[in-house]
């Protein structure tokens, strides 16, 4: 849960438009007061809805994320975003009413009983034969009151029929006269037997039981969903227009690098095990992807699309025209290998615009062969089976992936095209109405097929332009690829966690992973020792060594050390499987054992042999698999 000090704590902006005053809780029905304090809330569909805190949160409880809702306009999802924005805990699980056990068992039963003043039947009130004059017949206004057909003298099913109150509820309206009278003459030519129908009681209102607040405490167990945690500086503000500016990465304002990468970091490692949760679907059962390293988009796309291919099998790659292929490459490295270069091809590819933070494009052909589906099945796919983060989302992407298009505002940094991002500029700072509307007539084919051409009277109205440009141009335009995107997203259920924790994906999907560092890998790793190997002393060769590499000191790099032991080059978002470890062996020179991510490092005496030992190795071994 998103956590604030007093002091920075989200707070609802009141207008000076808005009455003051007091309004009635639409939820306990007693008087709240229209003010900007902790206990009152207003909602942000209905102008005039004022709700008291405490009585929300009971409702929230009770109704639960299927049936929480404005209680005025039953709108769902504005409504549940602001209050979970302010505070009001929404559990995921069904309402407190469908919980209870046998709660609609009677309406699952018909009416049946005969309510005229003299019943004909001889076999009681209740019998009913369907298809008989004993065939019980309910008023077709309540449906509450019933009789045998016999005993209202009807001679058939299709006749209507109307019960005493709901007879007189029309004869007051004075529409039942009419009706009254067909209903008489026939009566009188049905063997002169009149309908006696008995005057029944008054039907009782249904019942409440307690305070206006106990139909909300029906279910005493609570059922709480850690949606995320969030830090007092991921404080999310949200601007008057409603729509949703959130960056991101909420530290970017911090000018303290080194507090931003371990806020990433700490993102990155949530991530990861939410990840993890997800990689339980993957079965035992494998399933093969020939790849050709020459052309590694086509392969992947007919190999994602076999009828035989699951997300939740575990995937093995095979490159089929690779030349002189090292015996130690292993299938985990063959397939970090192929996660990584696909990652690469879809951030260079026409599906996305844009130079660092990138957003989709509009590529008819791609639209028409169901590219951005799976593109976004493959990124899904990558983050669970182990592949790299994709790194490359702008936040306006993002966020149109997790709060929907109609709830984000683009910026002009997001328009790709030179040429519209130029007109754009034009139009936003142009200094005069003549050189606006002047600007305007140059791009009237532009306007007028974003549909944003209108006539404008002053220099202020070129905002509301520039914003309606800004969400043509980036939101609206693509609406088909977006959608096709979320689509395949949705794969292995990476799309419904994102929409839970925001702040952690987006660290991932719209930030590089940082350079490795000496501290990182050597954080990867778990040492073992055997009995008469000091720990300590191992430690210390390892730390040095890695602290060399990252320095330059050394003629590998922190990347090849990882390759070397993993058969990846990077960290993967779900992280390694089996955790990386390393063992201190009475060895010549260092394994790596790919199948165990396990390192076994030689015991030499002084670290210069040790630092010998590593570099030969290393270098030798991923200078052959690169080769």
């Amino acid at each position: 849960f998103r956590s604030y000090c007093w002091e920075h704590r989200p707070v609802q902006e009141f207008t000076d438009k808005e009455p003051r005053g007091a309004s009635q809780c639409t939820i306990c029905l007693d008087l709240v007061e229209h003010l900007p304090a902790y206990t009152v809330l207003k909602s942000p569909c209905c102008k005039n809805a004022w709700f008291h805190r405490e009585c929300l949160q009971y409702q929230a409880w009770s109704a639960g994320i299927f049936f929480f809702r404005c209680t005025v306009c039953n709108n769902k999802d504005r409504f549940q975003k602001e209050m979970l924005r302010m505070g009001i805990h929404i559990p995921e699980r069904d309402a407190s009413w469908e919980l209870e056990e046998n709660a609609y068992q009677d309406l699952l039963h018909c009416y049946q009983h005969c309510d005229v003043k003299r019943c004909l039947c001889k076999k009681g009130r209740d019998y009913n034969e369907p298809d008989s004059k004993w065939e019980i017949k309910r008023c077709q206004y309540c449906g509450s009151r019933g009789t045998h057909l016999a005993c209202s003298s009807m001679k058939s099913w299709e006749q209507n029929w109307e019960c005493t109150e709901c007879r007189s509820i029309f004869a007051k309206s004075g529409k039942y006269s009419k009706r009254k009278k067909r209903a008489l003459a026939t009566s009188e030519k049905t063997n002169g037997t009149p309908c006696l129908l008995e005057e029944p009681p008054p039907k009782s209102p249904r019942q409440s039981s307690g305070s206006p607040h106990s139909f909300l405490l029906q279910s005493p167990k609570i059922m709480c969903q850690n949606l995320s945690h969030c830090s007092h500086l991921a404080h999310l503000e949200q601007p008057a227009s409603n729509r949703v500016t959130v960056s991101p990465s909420p530290v970017i304002s911090n000018r303290n690098w080194s507090l931003r990468h371990k806020y990433l970091r700490q993102r990155r490692r949530e991530v990861c095990n939410i990840l993890k949760e997800l990689k339980v679907q993957v079965k035992t059962k494998t399933t093969r992807l020939n790849i050709n390293a020459e052309n590694i988009w086509s392969s992947a796309l007919k190999g994602f699309r076999q009828r035989i291919f699951s997300p939740t099998n575990t995937i093995e790659v095979n490159f089929s025209n690779c030349k002189n292929r090292s015996k130690t490459n292993t299938s985990a490295a063959s397939k970090h290998h192929f996660f990584q270069v696909l990652m690469l091809h879809l951030q260079n590819s026409s599906l996305f615009e844009g130079s660092f933070g990138k957003n989709l494009s509009l590529d008819f052909q791609a639209v028409k062969e169901n590219l951005y589906f799976e593109a976004g099945k493959m990124i899904a796919v990558s983050l669970v089976h182990g592949g790299p983060p994709p790194g490359f989302f702008s936040k306006t992407l993002f966020n149109c992936l997790v709060y929907g298009p109609e709830n984000v505002k683009p910026a002009l940094e997001d328009v790709a095209d030179v040429d519209v991002a130029q007109t754009i500029k034009t139009i936003k700072y142009a200094n005069s109405l003549s050189s606006l509307q002047s600007t305007l007539q140059d791009c009237c084919e532009f306007l007028t097929a974003a549909g944003c051409l209108r006539p404008i009277t002053a220099l202020c109205d070129k905002n509301m332009l520039v914003n309606d440009i800004l969400v043509y141009h980036v939101i609206k335009r693509i609406t088909l690829p977006l959608e096709s995107f979320r689509q395949g997203l949705k794969t292995l259920g990476i799309l419904e966690k994102m929409q839970m924790h925001p702040d952690l994906f987006s660290s991932i999907l719209c930030h590089k992973p940082e350079r490795l560092s000496a501290e990182t890998v050597y954080g990867l790793f778990t040492i073992h020792s055997s009995s008469d190997v000091k720990k300590v002393e191992g430690a210390d060769f390892w730390m040095g060594y890695l602290q060399d590499v990252e320095s330059g000191d050394s003629l590998v790099t922190l990347e090849d050390i990882l390759l070397f032991v993993t058969g990846s080059s990077y960290i993967p978002s779900v992280g390694f499987d089996p955790e990386p470890t390393i063992k201190f062996l009475h060895i010549r020179y260092p394994v790596g054992n790919r199948l165990l991510n396990c390192l076994e490092l030689p015991r030499t005496k002084t670290y210069q042999q040790f630092k010998n030992k590593m570099e030969l190795t290393i270098r030798n071994t991923v200078r052959v698999e690169r080769e």
